[in-house]
Protein backbone atom coordinates (compact mmCIF):
# COMPACT_ATOMS: atom_id res chain seq x y z
CA UNK A 1 0.00 0.00 0.00
CA UNK A 2 2.71 2.58 1.07
CA UNK A 3 3.90 1.87 -2.46
CA UNK A 4 1.16 2.96 -4.50
CA UNK A 5 0.39 6.18 -2.43
CA UNK A 6 3.62 7.55 -4.54
CA UNK A 7 2.72 6.45 -7.61
CA UNK A 8 -0.84 7.26 -7.86
CA UNK A 9 0.18 11.34 -6.03
CA UNK A 10 3.13 11.27 -9.05
CA UNK A 11 0.20 10.66 -11.37
CA UNK A 12 -2.20 12.82 -9.71
CA UNK A 13 0.73 16.03 -10.27
CA UNK A 14 1.33 14.62 -13.58
CA UNK A 15 -1.98 15.50 -15.00
CA UNK A 16 -2.41 18.28 -12.75
CA UNK A 17 0.33 19.72 -14.51
CA UNK A 18 -0.95 18.70 -17.97
CA UNK A 19 -4.20 20.62 -17.07
CA UNK A 20 -2.72 23.47 -16.22
CA UNK A 21 0.28 23.52 -18.69
CA UNK A 22 -3.21 23.36 -21.14
CA UNK A 23 -4.68 26.58 -19.15
CA UNK A 24 -2.03 27.80 -19.66
CA UNK A 25 -2.31 27.69 -23.20
CA UNK A 26 -5.43 28.76 -23.90
CA UNK A 27 -5.23 31.57 -21.23
CA UNK A 28 -2.09 32.89 -23.21
CA UNK A 29 -3.38 32.82 -27.13
CA UNK A 30 -5.43 36.04 -27.07
CA UNK A 31 -2.77 38.14 -25.47
CA UNK A 32 -1.13 37.09 -29.32
CA UNK A 33 -3.54 38.86 -30.76
CA UNK A 34 -3.93 42.98 -31.42
CA UNK A 35 -7.71 42.56 -30.70
CA UNK A 36 -8.48 45.77 -27.93
CA UNK A 37 -11.36 45.11 -25.65
CA UNK A 38 -13.13 48.03 -27.67
CA UNK A 39 -12.65 46.34 -30.61
CA UNK A 40 -13.68 42.93 -29.42
CA UNK A 41 -16.72 44.33 -27.51
CA UNK A 42 -17.51 45.81 -31.48
CA UNK A 43 -16.91 42.64 -33.33
CA UNK A 44 -18.52 40.24 -30.85
CA UNK A 45 -22.21 41.47 -31.83
CA UNK A 46 -23.92 44.25 -34.21
CA UNK A 47 -27.75 44.11 -34.91
CA UNK A 48 -29.21 45.72 -37.28
CA UNK A 49 -29.90 48.63 -35.66
CA UNK A 50 -26.06 49.24 -34.74
CA UNK A 51 -24.96 48.45 -38.56
CA UNK A 52 -27.64 51.41 -39.18
CA UNK A 53 -26.97 54.43 -36.93
CA UNK A 54 -23.47 53.57 -37.60
CA UNK A 55 -23.80 53.77 -41.61
CA UNK A 56 -25.60 56.63 -41.23
CA UNK A 57 -23.94 58.45 -39.43
CA UNK A 58 -20.44 58.44 -40.80
CA UNK A 59 -22.14 60.54 -44.50
CA UNK A 60 -23.81 62.81 -41.25
CA UNK A 61 -20.35 63.53 -39.64
CA UNK A 62 -18.98 64.19 -43.23
CA UNK A 63 -21.23 66.38 -43.95
CA UNK A 64 -20.44 68.35 -41.30
CA UNK A 65 -16.90 68.04 -41.95
CA UNK A 66 -17.35 69.62 -44.90
CA UNK A 67 -19.76 72.52 -43.83
CA UNK A 68 -16.82 73.17 -41.00
CA UNK A 69 -14.51 72.78 -44.26
CA UNK A 70 -16.59 75.53 -46.51
CA UNK A 71 -16.66 78.07 -43.19
CA UNK A 72 -12.71 77.79 -42.45
CA UNK A 73 -11.93 78.67 -45.84
CA UNK A 74 -13.91 82.47 -45.72
CA UNK A 75 -11.40 85.19 -44.64
CA UNK A 76 -13.26 87.17 -42.22
CA UNK A 77 -15.58 84.94 -40.94
CA UNK A 78 -16.55 85.49 -36.74
CA UNK A 79 -13.61 83.74 -34.71
CA UNK A 80 -16.34 82.45 -32.71
CA UNK A 81 -17.95 80.47 -35.35
CA UNK A 82 -14.36 79.51 -36.85
CA UNK A 83 -13.58 78.19 -33.39
CA UNK A 84 -16.79 76.31 -33.19
CA UNK A 85 -16.21 74.81 -37.18
CA UNK A 86 -12.49 73.49 -35.61
CA UNK A 87 -13.74 72.01 -32.53
CA UNK A 88 -16.60 70.22 -34.56
CA UNK A 89 -14.36 69.12 -37.64
CA UNK A 90 -11.67 68.03 -34.37
CA UNK A 91 -14.17 65.82 -32.64
CA UNK A 92 -16.32 64.17 -35.68
CA UNK A 93 -13.22 63.48 -37.84
CA UNK A 94 -11.97 60.45 -35.38
CA UNK A 95 -15.44 59.67 -35.04
CA UNK A 96 -15.80 58.65 -38.40
CA UNK A 97 -12.56 56.83 -38.25
CA UNK A 98 -13.76 55.14 -35.25
CA UNK A 99 -17.13 53.90 -37.03
CA UNK A 100 -15.42 52.87 -40.15
CA UNK A 101 -13.23 50.71 -38.01
CA UNK A 102 -15.92 49.16 -36.26
CA UNK A 103 -17.90 48.58 -39.72
CA UNK A 104 -14.61 46.65 -40.72
CA UNK A 105 -14.83 44.92 -37.58
CA UNK A 106 -18.52 43.51 -38.10
CA UNK A 107 -17.35 42.43 -41.82
CA UNK A 108 -20.25 45.21 -43.28
CA UNK A 109 -19.18 46.67 -46.17
CA UNK A 110 -19.50 50.54 -46.63
CA UNK A 111 -19.63 52.66 -50.01
CA UNK A 112 -20.38 56.32 -49.20
CA UNK A 113 -20.90 56.65 -52.74
CA UNK A 114 -24.12 55.10 -52.59
CA UNK A 115 -25.08 57.05 -48.91
CA UNK A 116 -25.68 60.22 -50.61
CA UNK A 117 -29.58 59.38 -51.99
CA UNK A 118 -30.43 57.71 -48.75
CA UNK A 119 -33.16 58.77 -46.04
CA UNK A 120 -31.53 59.85 -43.10
CA UNK A 121 -34.70 60.45 -41.84
CA UNK A 122 -35.03 57.11 -41.54
CA UNK A 123 -33.73 56.56 -37.87
CA UNK A 124 -34.09 60.07 -36.44
CA UNK A 125 -37.40 61.04 -38.26
CA UNK A 126 -36.36 64.57 -39.68
CA UNK A 127 -33.96 64.78 -42.53
CA UNK A 128 -31.38 66.82 -41.19
CA UNK A 129 -28.94 66.88 -44.14
CA UNK A 130 -27.91 69.49 -46.12
CA UNK A 131 -29.25 69.75 -49.90
CA UNK A 132 -26.60 70.73 -52.43
CA UNK A 133 -28.74 73.80 -52.48
CA UNK A 134 -28.09 74.37 -48.71
CA UNK A 135 -24.60 73.68 -49.51
CA UNK A 136 -24.09 76.10 -52.61
CA UNK A 137 -25.76 78.83 -50.53
CA UNK A 138 -22.82 78.60 -47.57
CA UNK A 139 -19.96 78.68 -50.23
CA UNK A 140 -20.92 81.15 -51.87
CA UNK A 141 -22.05 83.50 -49.10
CA UNK A 142 -19.58 86.68 -47.77
CA UNK A 143 -18.05 85.52 -44.68
CA UNK A 144 -20.31 87.72 -42.78
CA UNK A 145 -23.18 85.42 -44.04
CA UNK A 146 -21.58 82.28 -43.92
CA UNK A 147 -21.16 82.80 -40.36
CA UNK A 148 -24.77 83.34 -39.45
CA UNK A 149 -25.79 80.53 -42.58
CA UNK A 150 -23.34 78.04 -41.02
CA UNK A 151 -24.71 78.27 -37.52
CA UNK A 152 -28.39 77.84 -38.47
CA UNK A 153 -27.85 74.84 -40.88
CA UNK A 154 -25.40 73.21 -38.03
CA UNK A 155 -28.22 73.57 -35.66
CA UNK A 156 -30.52 71.70 -37.92
CA UNK A 157 -27.71 69.08 -38.85
CA UNK A 158 -26.94 68.34 -34.81
CA UNK A 159 -30.69 68.40 -33.78
CA UNK A 160 -30.61 65.63 -36.70
CA UNK A 161 -27.71 63.62 -35.52
CA UNK A 162 -29.18 63.92 -31.28
CA UNK A 163 -32.32 62.67 -32.99
CA UNK A 164 -30.68 59.53 -34.65
CA UNK A 165 -28.38 58.85 -31.61
CA UNK A 166 -31.39 59.13 -29.67
CA UNK A 167 -33.14 56.14 -31.62
CA UNK A 168 -29.47 54.14 -31.24
CA UNK A 169 -30.03 54.04 -27.69
CA UNK A 170 -33.12 53.18 -28.15
CA UNK A 171 -32.88 50.51 -30.28
CA UNK A 172 -28.99 49.63 -30.96
CA UNK A 173 -27.28 46.80 -28.50
CA UNK A 174 -23.46 47.27 -29.28
CA UNK A 175 -21.45 48.71 -26.11
CA UNK A 176 -19.79 51.00 -28.20
CA UNK A 177 -22.07 52.11 -30.33
CA UNK A 178 -24.65 52.92 -27.74
CA UNK A 179 -21.38 55.15 -26.04
CA UNK A 180 -21.04 56.72 -28.84
CA UNK A 181 -24.86 57.54 -29.44
CA UNK A 182 -24.89 59.33 -26.16
CA UNK A 183 -21.70 61.50 -26.22
CA UNK A 184 -22.91 62.86 -30.27
CA UNK A 185 -26.54 63.43 -27.64
CA UNK A 186 -23.99 64.98 -24.87
CA UNK A 187 -21.81 67.08 -27.08
CA UNK A 188 -24.00 68.05 -29.92
CA UNK A 189 -26.71 69.15 -27.55
CA UNK A 190 -23.99 71.47 -25.51
CA UNK A 191 -22.83 72.66 -29.27
CA UNK A 192 -26.74 73.46 -29.98
CA UNK A 193 -26.90 75.84 -27.27
CA UNK A 194 -23.40 77.52 -28.16
CA UNK A 195 -24.59 78.10 -31.56
CA UNK A 196 -27.97 79.47 -30.87
CA UNK A 197 -26.58 81.81 -28.14
CA UNK A 198 -23.99 82.74 -30.73
CA UNK A 199 -27.02 83.05 -33.47
CA UNK A 200 -28.55 85.60 -31.24
CA UNK A 201 -25.30 88.05 -30.98
CA UNK A 202 -24.69 87.89 -34.76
Amino acid sequence: MNKKIPLAVSTGVLTLALALSGCADNSTAPSSETTSPSQSSSASMATEADEMFVTMMIPHHQQAIDMADILLAKDGADPRVVELAEQIKAAQGPEIDKMLGWLEAWGVDYDPDSMGGMDHGSIGGDDSMMSEEDMTLLEDADAAEASRLFLEQMIVHHEGAVDMAQTALDDAQNPDVLDLAQQVIDDQTAEIAAMQELLGQL
